[in-house]
């Protein structure tokens, strides 16, 4: 196998991040994304490329004014242990940094993978009242999620709620 490169996410790339994230919500270890979302949303993706085909992406949804989720982290099998999700986090961590986000969330199946990137798990109060009171207005998915609200809980795929302090 050759090197990879992570860098920004394209237009181009959409339908390709579309393909790599539909055998995950088919074994149901990530939320659905529909083209239209993923095209509204292509600026929050960084991917991972080797040889001209994609091998991985993540996105970092900004949730509040200290806070951001890092979501849709994938790679394909086949480049799994070769420092590919490493990397995407990283450039992830990077994106955060330059926006003045303070807290990483992410919601994951990947516990083992998360905590050696200094995430660890949290419980329910993340956010004051005052922010969970505007959060809660959000129609984001991932939003109602981080805030662990019933209408979410019949989806919830059972994974953990996971915090960094960047």
């Amino acid at each position: 196998m050759s090197a990879f490169t992570v860098r920004p996410a394209r237009t181009a790339d959409v339908r390709g991040i579309h393909r790599l994230l539909d055998p995950y919500v088919q074994r149901r270890i990530l939320l659905g994304k529909d083209l239209v979302v993923l095209y509204e949303s292509v600026q929050q993706f960084v991917v991972a490329e080797a040889d001209g085909e994609l091998i991985g992406c993540g996105a970092l949804h900004v949730i509040w004014e200290d806070l951001a989720e890092i979501r849709t982290l994938i790679v394909v099998d086949e480049w799994l242990h070769r420092g590919v999700g490493r990397a995407l986090v990283a450039a992830l961590e990077d994106g955060a940094r330059e926006l003045g986000v303070q807290r990483l969330f992410c919601l994951t199946f990947e516990v083992d993978f998360f905590t050696a990137r200094g995430f660890a798990p949290i419980g329910e109060q993340v956010v004051d009242p005052d922010v969970y009171s505007q959060l809660v207005r959000s129609p984001d998915e991932g939003v109602a999620e981080f805030l662990d609200l019933a209408h979410v809980k019949p989806n919830t795929l059972g994974n953990t709620r996971m915090l960094k302090t960047l």
